[in-house]
């Protein structure tokens, strides 16, 4: 599982321990553990697939899909691509 959560998020890990048929408690601790550096992990992944910032709707929105077929929660989603926006005007 260590391996999988600084490529996935939360919900993605939950969903693959889910398919095995792993107990909801073990899943619950699981989850917890990744949503500890989710964030820090989907700015990392963000930052390795796409090398620019959304110029656009339509990149922020691609870049938006990328990451929530990675499993992250649209609230992650929105603070990765809203500080990469703000990081790269200052």
């Amino acid at each position: 599982m260590h391996a999988r959560q600084s490529k996935f998020g939360s919900a993605r890990v939950a969903n693959e321990l889910r398919e095995k048929g792993v107990a909801d408690d073990l899943i619950a601790n699981a989850v917890e553990e990744v949503k500890i550096n989710e964030l820090d992990f989907a700015r990392e992944i963000c930052r390795k697939k796409f090398k620019a910032t959304p110029s656009s709707r339509e990149d922020w929105a691609k870049q938006a899909r990328f990451l929530q077929s990675r499993g992250f929660s649209f609230d992650v989603i929105k603070k990765v691509l809203n500080t990469k926006s703000n990081e790269d005007n200052l």
